[in-house]
């Protein structure tokens, strides 16, 4: 009893604990952002498409400047690249989802299973050379032929090698709703004389599709954190712009970029790391409130 008890107070302390640390984290980030916007717009943050932080303490004749902290063009690489990257991750993940959960057989999960779970432990910083080597001159090439000008460094082949990242995400939540979903249905579709394809494209896909849109929208929080592959493949350098073959730069990339150097941490260059982490939490937060409500949706129907 006392052991039963002991395990009980362990679990819900290690619970405890994390949800402090959470909650800690979220404050920090929250009182250096205000910090920041009492000395910063937020409308200009929010609304500018001009990021010049580099004026805040440094400037053409030596003295100190003033930067300028427009936000909207690093939001809008941040969504642009991550939106590349899930035209590429969500047909490849969920096509493997269902391949794995319908169509394999033993021996072929034995084999593809790992290689997913492989995948998935490769570090970005790997991913983020076989982009410079191998996916940004094949762009440059494969574009060159056709006449059009392509950047070593674009948006195109940031997306791409993060939609291969995410693969794995999309893959492994996406069969597990597949294969959650209720046997009796499948088994009564069967009866009907319906084949193996109408089943999955008829049954099992429409009542699985809450939870692969709550896998796309994780794998997609995942894109919208990732730096190193954007450092390495997409530049440093904000563009608000729709060509795709272009370079561009994202949110966390700036992140980091804010608390290098020597500049004091009160200064408007290091808390602007904080507001954009803050606006980051933010929309990350909404995303996986949405994934939640749909998985939560996905087990009810489950249930009924």
């Amino acid at each position: 009893m006392i052991r039963e008890k002991l395990i009980k107070f362990s679990l819900f302390l290690c619970a405890l604990v994390s949800v402090v640390v959470s909650f800690a984290i979220m404050l920090t980030v929250l009182i250096e952002a205000l910090k920041f916007f009492q000395k910063e717009s937020i409308f200009t943050f929010l609304f500018s498409t001009q990021w010049a932080a580099d004026q805040a303490f440094v400037s053409i004749d030596g003295t100190t400047g003033h930067g300028v902290f427009g936000a909207a063009s690093l939001f809008w690489g941040t969504f642009y690249i991550s939106v590349i990257a899930m035209i590429t991750a969500l047909p490849l993940g969920v096509m493997c989802a269902i391949y794995l959960g319908c169509f394999a057989g033993k021996k072929s999960k034995n084999y593809l299973k790992p290689v997913l779970e492989v995948i998935a432990g490769i570090p970005t910083v790997v991913f983020g050379f076989f982009a410079v080597i191998v996916i940004a001159p094949f762009i440059v090439m494969f574009f060159s032929a056709l006449g059009i000008s392509a950047s070593y460094e674009s948006a195109l082949g940031a997306g791409f090698i993060m939609g291969i990242m995410i693969v794995p995400i999309v893959a492994s939540l996406s069969q597990d709703c597949i294969e959650a979903v209720n046997a009796k249905r499948i088994n009564a579709a069967y009866a009907l004389g319906m084949t193996r394809k109408e089943v999955v494209f008829a049954v099992i896909l429409p009542e699985a599709m809450p939870g692969i849109i709550a896998a796309c929208l994780l794998a997609l929080s995942r894109a919208l954190g990732e730096t190193m592959i954007v450092v390495m493949a997409a530049s440093l350098r904000p563009n608000m712009s729709f060509n795709f073959l272009e370079d561009m730069t994202t949110v966390t990339v700036h992140i980091v970029q804010a608390l290098q150097g020597d500049q004091a941490f009160d200064s408007s260059l290091a808390l602007s790391a904080f507001s954009l982490g803050l606006s980051l939490f933010i929309i990350t937060l909404i995303i996986n409130m949405i994934s939640v409500y749909l998985i939560n949706k996905f087990h009810k129907g489950k249930s009924l």
